[in-house]
C-alpha cells in the first residue's frame, strides 16, 4: 500500500537567543514527498529528497509566492499562474484593538443607571448632609466608611449627567461621579505572556473568566510531546502542572510517547501549557489534560496510514478534541476514514490549512474537520498560509512563543521558549478553544465548529476574504461567552415555564399544594438548572475552582471528571430527585427544596434537547429519548413534592 509521508505543518523556529543566525539558516523546504525529489523552491533536482527531510521540515519555511501590489493592474494579477503567482491580500487591519479593548474602556458601560457617588466634604455634619440631599432631590445612602469619608451612595431622579455638573459646583461637595461596577480580573503571572500577541488576540484572558477546558482531554497527534520523563526523556518544565493522560507511540510501538523533536511540545503549549505558575508561557485551555499521540518521527515525517491510526487511537481512548498540526496533498480515504470513525465517537478534530501558500492541504481541508489558516499580529493572513477551499476559521500563526524541547527531548536542559510561525502554531489555538468550549458542556463537534465560528472576528466578508479566513479569525472569548449566555437563558426560561407548569397542576391536584415562588424551590432549582451562581463569570473568572463549581449546574458537575463521564449524564436524570423522595418525603420541610431539584433537573434536561449541543454515547434519537423521558419524571416527581399531605 501506498504511504504518503506527512509533515509538520510548522514554519520558521525563532529561538530568542539566535533570531540572526535563525533568519540566516532559514530556506523553502518541500512540504510533502513527491515520487520525484524536489527542490525547496518547487523545481525538481535529483537527491533533494533525503536532504530536505534530513533536515527536518516541521521546522522551516517554504518558499512562497509574492503578494501584489494594490496599485497593479488587475489584469497583471490575473495572468499570474495559480499557484506561484500573483496572490491577492486583503486589506490589514492595523491598529485594531485587542479584544474587549474598547468595550472595557468605555466607562458608561459599567455604570449603575440611577446611581451616583458624592463625596461630601469631611467637616460637613449630618444636618448640612440632609440640606445637600434636599438641594439636589438625592436619596443618600452611607457607605460603610461614611462616618470618615462623608462619602455617599446616591439615587438621582431624572438625568445624571445635569446632576453631576451642579454638585461638581457646589462648595458642599469635593467629587461627584457615577456609580460604577468592577469586575475580577485573572491575569495569568507566566512572565512570557507578555510576548504572546497571540493568546492576547483570540481573547485568552477574558476566556478564562468563563472556562478553563477542566476535564477535557485533547489529543496531540504529532511528534509526541514532552510529558513524562521517562529514560533519556524529561518531561518539560513548564507542563509540570498539565496533566497527561497516556498516549500511544506509533513510531517505536510502546506507550511511551515522547518528543524527540520538539514541534509537537510546542503545540501542545498552545493549548495547555501549564499556566499562572510563575514560569515560561501560557496555554489557552491550561486545565484541559493532554494527551500524546507520536505519529511523526524524529525529523517530523510520518504516514497517512500512522496519523489516520493516531486519530482512531486517540478516539478510542477518550480524547475530546484531537489536534492535527501536520497534513500533505493527499487526500487519503483510510485518513478521512478515520477521521469519520472520530467524529462519530463525539471527538473535534481540528487541522492545520498547510504552509504552501497554495491550496488547503489534508486533513485540514478533510470533511468534518476544522481547517485552519494562520494569521499575523496584524490580521494579515500569513504569506506561507494555505488558503481556500477548507479554511473554516483563522488563527495566530506568526511568532507563536511556547515552550518546546532542547536536545530532542534527552537530558535535563533548560528549555527554550522559541517563536515558531506556521499554520501548525494557528491549529492548536484552536483546539484550545475547542476544549474550553467541550468544558462548558459543548460536546457534538458541529456544535463546537458553528460556536467557534459564530465568535470569529470578521476581517474580510468578501468572497475572497472567506477563502483565507474562514468565518474570521478566532476570538475564543466571544464563543465561550456567547454559549455561556445561551445556556443561561435558555434553562432559565426553561425552568420559569416549568416552575409555573408544575406549580399551576400541582394546585389543581390539591387546592393548598405548596407554591414554587418560595426560595426553598427557587434555589435548589437554580442550583440544578443554569446553576446557582450561573452569572458568576461576568463579575469572577471560573479560574478558581470554587467559582467554577457555583458557576456550574449540579448536571455539569461530572464535567469536572471527564467529558466522556458527562455524555452519559449521570447528575441530570429522574434517578436523584426520585431518591431524596424516597428518604425525605416524610420531611414535609425537605419538600419544596426535592420539587425544585426536580424542575431545575428538567429544565437542564430541556435544554440539552433544545441546543442540540450534546453528543449521546449512544445516538442522537435515544438521548432525545432519554432527556424526555426523564424531563416528565422529573416534573411528576415535582407535583408530587409539592402536595402538602
Amino acid at each position: 500500500m501506498h504511504k504518503s509521508r506527512l509533515p509538520c505543518w510548522s514554519g520558521t523556529a525563532i529561538h530568542p537567543t539566535g533570531r540572526a543566525l535563525a533568519a540566516s539558516l532559514l530556506a523553502a523546504a518541500a512540504l510533502v514527498a513527491v515520487p520525484a525529489p524536489a527542490r525547496a523552491d518547487g523545481t525538481d533536482a535529483p537527491g533533494a529528497g533525503p536532504a530536505l527531510a534530513a533536515r527536518s521540515p516541521g521546522m522551516l519555511e517554504p518558499l512562497l509566492p509574492r503578494y501584489a501590489d494594490p496599485g497593479l493592474p488587475s489584469d497583471i494579477a490575473a495572468s499570474s499562474p495559480p499557484s506561484f503567482g500573483i496572490l491577492s491580500e486583503p486589506v490589514a487591519t492595523e491598529g485594531e484593538p485587542l479584544y474587549g479593548l474598547a468595550s472595557e474602556l468605555d466607562e458608561t458601560s459599567y455604570d449603575i443607571p440611577g446611581q451616583i457617588v458624592v463625596d461630601a466634604r469631611d467637616d460637613l455634619d449630618d444636618g448640612a448632609l440632609a440640606a445637600l440631599a434636599r438641594d439636589f432631590s438625592l436619596h443618600l445612602f452611607p457607605t460603610a466608611l461614611a462616618s470618615k469619608t462623608r462619602i455617599q451612595i446616591a439615587t438621582v431622579d431624572g438625568p445624571i449627567g445635569a446632576t453631576l455638573q451642579r454638585l461638581a459646583k457646589d462648595p458642599r461637595v469635593e467629587a461627584a461621579e457615577p456609580l460604577a461596577r468592577v469586575r475580577a480580573f485573572f491575569v495569568a503571572n507566566d512572565p512570557l505572556l507578555k510576548e504572546q500577541w497571540h493568546m492576547a488576540r483570540v481573547g485568552a484572558e477574558r476566556a478564562w473568566d468563563f472556562a478553563t477546558g477542566r476535564g477535557v482531554t485533547v489529543a496531540v497527534v504529532d511528534t509526541g510531546i514532552a510529558c513524562e520523563t521517562h529514560g533519556p526523556f524529561v518531561k518539560a518544565p513548564d507542563l509540570a502542572s498539565t496533566e497527561c493522560v497516556e498516549g500511544w507511540n506509533f513510531v517505536n510501538k510502546t506507550n511511551h510517547a515522547n518528543d524527540d523533536q520538539g514541534h509537537g511540545t510546542h503545540v501542545a503549549g498552545t493549548i495547555a501549557q501549564s499556566t499562572n505558575n510563575g514560569i515560561g508561557a501560557a496555554g489557552l485551555a491550561f486545565h484541559a489534560r493532554l494527551m500524546p499521540v507520536k505519529v511523526l518521527n524524529e525529523n517530523g515525517w510520518g504516514t497517512t496510514a500512522d496519523v489516520a491510526d493516531g486519530i482512531r487511537w486517540a478516539a478510542d481512548n477518550g480524547a475530546d478534541v484531537i489536534n492535527l498540526s501536520l497534513g500533505g496533498p493527499r487526500n487519503s480515504k483510510v485518513l478521512q476514514s478515520a477521521i469519520d470513525h472520530a467524529i462519530s465517537r463525539g471527538v473535534v478534530v481540528v487541522a492545520a490549512a498547510g504552509n504552501t501558500g497554495g491550496r488547503v492541504q489534508y486533513p485540514g481541508a478533510s470533511d468534518g474537520v476544522i481547517g485552519v489558516s494562520a494569521t499575523d499580529a496584524n490580521d494579515k493572513i500569513a504569506r506561507f498560509s494555505s488558503r481556500g477551499q477548507g479554511v473554516d476559521v483563522a488563527a495566530p500563526g506568526v511568532n507563536v512563543t511556547q515552550q518546546t524541547i532542547c536536545n530532542r527531548g534527552r537530558g535535563d536542559c533548560e528549555a527554550p521558549y522559541p517563536a515558531y510561525n506556521g499554520t501548525s502554531m494557528a491549529a492548536p489555538h484552536v483546539a484550545g478553544a475547542a476544549a474550553l468550549l467541550v468544558g462548558l458542556g459543548v460536546s457534538d463537534p458541529r456544535a463546537v465548529e458553528d460556536a467557534i465560528r459564530a465568535g470569529a472576528r470578521v476581517v474580510d466578508s468578501s468572497d475572497g476574504g472567506k477563502l483565507l479566513y474562514g468565518a474570521g479569525i478566532l476570538d475564543a472569548a466571544s464563543s465561550v461567552e456567547r454559549v455561556t449566555q445561551t445556556h443561561a437563558v435558555v434553562r432559565i426560561v426553561a425552568l420559569l415555564l416549568l416552575a409555573a407548569w408544575v406549580g399551576r397542576r400541582a394546585r389543581k391536584k390539591e387546592a393548598d399544594a405548596a407554591s414554587p415562588w418560595r426560595a426553598s424551590f427557587l434555589l435548589p432549582a437554580l442550583a440544578a438548572g443554569p446553576g446557582l451562581f450561573f452569572f458568576a463569570p461576568w463579575l469572577l473568572s471560573r479560574v478558581d475552582l470554587a467559582v467554577d463549581l457555583l458557576a456550574r449546574p449540579i448536571a455539569d458537575l461530572d464535567l469536572l471528571i471527564g467529558a466522556s463521564v458527562h455524555r452519559w449524564l449521570p447528575l441530570a436524570n429522574a434517578l436523584i430527585p426520585l431518591g431524596l423522595t424516597s428518604l425525605f418525603f416524610g420531611v414535609k420541610k425537605l419538600r419544596p427544596a426535592i420539587a425544585g431539584l426536580s424542575v431545575g433537573t428538567a429544565a437542564y434536561l430541556t435544554s440539552v434537547v433544545a441546543l442540540g449541543e450534546v453528543t449521546g454515547p449512544l445516538g442522537q434519537l435515544a438521548l432525545v429519548v432519554w432527556c424526555a423521558g426523564n424531563a416528565a419524571a422529573c416534573l411528576w416527581i415535582a407535583r408530587t413534592n409539592l402536595s402538602t399531605r
